[in-house]
């Protein structure tokens, strides 16, 4: 009697658990399609059962439990009032508010189950489940014959979690269908005579359609269409179609029909491999109307003459990225096109940014060590003819390879940290860069030719504490060079004219061999200064650097390739080198002399501050040696006492934060570089302002003030709504150089966005116009433009 217990209590609960998990299974949406089951049980798993009454029926040959039924086996719980096995007809029946959580988290909940113990066949009435990922199902009844279709009638299905204050408000979206059919053997789900609601109100009325099975995770078919809006293209409708060829590999085929340019093609072909994956990207067009892109001059900026009859333009472009062990990957990022600007134009995802670096790189990287090297080139996607001066797609070069090895041992050398750095790079240009005023050369940011360079730099440095918390840092540094200039003559023209213009003797080298010995010395002392509400840190710091004359300045010796972006300010006060790249090395004695102030506050509220000045103390200043960009000319630096750099900025628990940074004159304290930040985050409304102002720069290619303001906004209408809008005006140019504005909807199962935006370029004032969309329903998919087109102006 008591094994005949077990055997019943143990079908009991196989019958009613899995079968329930199995012949229950709801599919949702391809986002979100997957079945109602359990999990493997483990052979030899204990069942806890708990009833308030157990019932055997020898004659019927039933057994059930009665009353505040609880069934745990394997993770997977059934909770009912009655639940009935039928040994005969192998039948069970859970009914009385059943309720069942598979191990996975799913839950159902149905009125009353009837099903075969083999889970071929049965049904279930007032279904309703819920899944892990809070996507919800509800069916009148549903009913499986045959082991291979599961019917579900009356069904509703949503990703919206019920409204907490108001269980019966219709959620945000909802698909209610007649007639849901499963088909496991064909692998998919067919919707038959179905609403598609919004906000309880029906918006679509679909006969049938048909989703990929909810155990398939990839299936051919169309995927959602997108929709978008360009001034020069006008109104596009995208519809993409999937391939699922193979588990490893894909291909994806999009049409774009433009109301003014015609139809776009595109395909994409994915492979994933254990070791890593990559993409190949093609896409062409033959435009109806080059003339749209047509300048004030008469030419195309994008594909030659506005009655060229060559109105094809078109991409390629492969991704790829492989881990060869656990330190080291290899991959590439390629961009062909047939003009500089193909891609960003029709808005190629994941090829549209302004600039583009297509490179193929080896990377290794451990504990102390880094490894990179790469060739790579930069694209300008620009709509600028070739033949203009500003223009910059063409006089990119190529940089074949850049290398860079940095290692810092484990062990320290006389109680110090010792490091070492490697970089090369060497270079490659088809065409002349130079900025010209009225004919004459004032700068040379590249030669046409190649050059090379090989840097090795080694560095130690030790910190010693005094008993008072001065801290002393003395650091030592070694630097070598070597490399090679190959420049045409007209470049070697271009350098002659722009010495001519500096009043320099121009020497300029075909190889180089410099080195760059450091002694320093930093020392700073912490000052804490507690008080009732506050504490205060005070870190007064000074540096000394002594170092030979840099070599290679004098005369225009040799490129500068990687150091051309220069700004002297409170954030590189402190540094050793000031220059942003290898090719320029400063050298000399200089002192730098500030401090750094930090506070908080028990209210939550943060301040912070730096304020200091450099001190050209012996030897040359590179900071005033021209080279082919003059790069430091009226940087601050360029003098033996250096303008005054500062910043203040702090920031609120209530959201507010702001800075005020500068450069001032060191004898007039007159602003020459300033920029001040204000914002404030929270509900209902956030704000963003930013004011920016160079003096103007004329050696280094800037000839007036810059002057920029920037604001933003974004304020809560109500309950999940928000209205947001950004503007940019050039203050000098007196032009709105970019504005938009644009409202969103957002909830946990929807978000709707719209964007307007504008464009004008600073000197034609010639204005480009864009509108985006973008609908996003949870588990069912977006739909509308390109993600790009709307994060523009939020």
């Amino acid at each position: 009697m008591r094994s005949h217990r077990q055997a019943g209590l143990a079908r009991l609960y196989g019958a009613t658990a899995l079968a329930c998990l199995f012949a229950c299974a709801v599919p949702t949406v391809p986002a979100l399609a997957q079945t109602i089951a359990a999990k493997p049980v483990p052979s030899g798993t204990q069942m806890l059962l708990a009833a308030d009454t157990l019932v055997y029926d020898n004659d019927k040959h039933t057994v059930t439990a009665v009353g505040g039924v609880q069934i745990d086996y394997g993770g997977n719980k059934l909770v009912a009032q009655r639940v009935v096995y039928n040994r005969d007809t192998k039948r069970l029946v859970a009914s009385g508010a059943v309720e069942l959580v598979n191990s996975d988290g799913t839950k159902v909940n149905s009125d009353h189950i009837d099903i075969t113990d083999d889970f071929a066949d049965g049904f279930l009435n007032a279904l309703r489940v819920e899944t892990i990922d809070k996507a919800y199902f509800a069916a009148e009844s549903a009913e499986r014959m045959g082991g291979v279709l599961t019917t579900f009638h009356n069904g509703v299905y949503t990703a919206c979690e019920p409204c907490e204050d108001q269980p019966d408000k219709a959620p945000t979206w909802r698909v209610k269908a007649r007639k849901i059919i499963w088909n496991g053997e064909k692998k998919t789900v067919r919707f038959e005579n179905s609403n598609f609601e919004f906000f309880g109100f029906p918006l679509a009325y679909l006969p049938a359609f048909e989703i990929a099975d909810p155990t398939v995770k990839r299936k051919s078919g169309f995927l959602i269409p997108g929709v978008a809006y360009n001034s020069d293209l006008g109104v596009g409708v995208k519809v993409p179609y999937y391939f699922a060829l193979s588990p490893t590999y894909d291909l994806t085929v999009t049409g774009t029909g433009y109301t003014k340019q015609g139809f776009l093609g595109e395909a994409e072909w994915r492979q994933r491999f254990n070791n890593g994956q990559y993409t190949l990207k093609i896409a062409g067009i033959n435009q109806q109307d080059p003339g749209a892109f047509v300048d004030s001059s008469g030419y195309n900026v994008n594909s030659g003459p506005a009655n060229d009859p060559n109105k094809f333009r078109g991409m390629m472009g492969t991704k790829g990225q492989f881990a060869i062990n656990e330190r080291w990957n290899f991959g590439w990022d390629v961009l062909l096109q047939t003009d500089k600007s193909f891609s960003r134009t029709y808005s190629i995802d994941g090829y549209s940014d302004l600039v583009h670096q297509s490179s193929i790189y080896l990377t290794g990287l451990s504990n102390r060590n880094y490894f990179d090297v790469r060739a790579m080139r930069f694209e300008v996607q620009e709509n600028t003819l070739s033949s203009d001066p500003t223009a910059r797609a063409s006089k990119q070069p190529w940089v074949l390879p850049s290398f860079d090895y940095a290692y810092i041992p484990d062990t320290p050398l006389a109680g110090g940290q010792l490091s070492f750095n490697v970089n090369a790079r060497v270079i490659s240009r088809d065409r002349l860069d130079q900025t010209l005023d009225g004919g004459s050369v004032l700068r040379v940011p590249g030669i046409e030719g190649q050059s090379s360079r090989l840097t090795a730099e080694a560095e130690w440095k030790r910190t010693f504490t005094t008993d008072d918390g001065l801290q002393l840092t003395p650091l030592l540094a070694f630097r070598g060079d070597t490399g090679y200039v190959n420049a045409n003559s007209a470049s070697l023209a271009a350098v002659n004219q722009m010495g001519t213009n500096l009043g320099e003797d121009v020497d300029t080298r075909s190889s180089l061999a410099r080195y760059m010995a450091t002694l320093g010395l930093e020392a700073r002392w912490p000052l804490l200064f507690s008080m009732a509400n506050s504490s205060h840190v005070l870190e007064p710091t000074a540096q000394v650097f002594v170092r030979p004359n840099e070599q290679y300045v004098g005369g225009l010796a040799v490129p500068n390739e990687d150091a051309q972006s220069f700004v002297f300010d409170a954030t590189t006060l402190f540094e050793r080198d000031k220059f942003s790249g290898y090719d320029r090395i400063e050298g000399g004695t200089r002192a730098n002399v500030g401090f750094r102030y930090s506070g908080a506050y028990d209210n939550g509220w943060a301040t912070n501050a730096i304020f200091g000045q450099s001190y050209q103390l012996a030897g040359q200043n590179s900071f005033t040696a021209p080279d082919f960009v003059n790069v430091a000319a009226e940087s601050g630096l360029d003098k033996p006492t250096s303008d005054y750099v500062g910043l203040i900025g702090f920031n609120s628990p209530s959201g507010f934060s702001g800075s005020v940074s500068g450069r001032f004159d060191e004898q007039t304290f007159e602003v020459r570089r300033a920029e001040v930040k204000a914002a404030y985050s929270g509900l209902p409304i956030s704000l963003s302002a930013k004011y920016a102002f160079i003096e103007a720069q004329p050696l280094y290619g800037f000839t007036t003030d810059r002057h920029e303001v920037t604001l933003g906004a974004s304020t809560h209408l109500a309950q999940n709504w928000r209205l947001f809008g950004t503007g940019t005006y050039d203050i000098e140019q007196n032009v709105l150089v970019k504005d938009g504005v644009g409202f969103a909807y957002n909830d946990s199962c929807f978000t709707y966005i719209m964007t307007y935006s504008q464009t004008r370029d600073s000197i034609t004032k010639e204005l480009s116009q864009s509108i985006g969309f973008n609908l996003s329903f949870r588990t069912l998919g977006d739909f509308g433009s390109s993600t790009s087109a709307v994060d523009t102006i939020q």
